[in-house]
């Protein structure tokens, strides 16, 4: 199924999340339900620093709604880096950059190859 938008509540949450984390990174995995990303994992094992985040991906929980990922750059640079573009393919299509200072334009999306992609905030 396409993605086609993430929840307005969900977005707002993952700001708050970099925000929250800041200096360091964050990482959450995403879930759809019918081409809305609604919900996050926070995953067990999940390590974070100021330059990085690691999400044991052995600990996703089983299911087909994984939607891709969402993760902070404190550094606010809302474009992945070459460790993002070897992250994205494992998780999944529509994989979230969230930057500082967290406001509510400072986020972007990209495909799991790292194309930029238009996701539409939805109520």
């Amino acid at each position: 199924m396409k993605i086609r938008g993430i929840s307005a509540d969900l977005l707002d949450l993952l700001l708050r999340l970099g925000a929250e984390n800041h200096p360091n990174e964050f990482a959450a995995i995403l879930r759809e339900e019918d081409g809305v990303i609604r919900e996050l994992d926070l995953v067990p094992g999940t390590t974070s620093n100021e330059e990085s985040a690691s999400v044991f991906l052995d600990m996703l929980p089983l299911g087909t709604h994984n939607a891709g990922s969402a993760h902070s750059h404190p550094n606010g640079v809302l474009y992945p880096s070459d460790a993002d573009l070897s992250f994205f393919p494992r998780t999944g299509r529509c994989n979230l950059i969230i930057g500082w200072p967290y406001g509510p334009d400072d986020w972007a999306c990209f495909t799991a190859d790292g194309q930029p992609y238009d996701l539409e905030v939805v109520e």
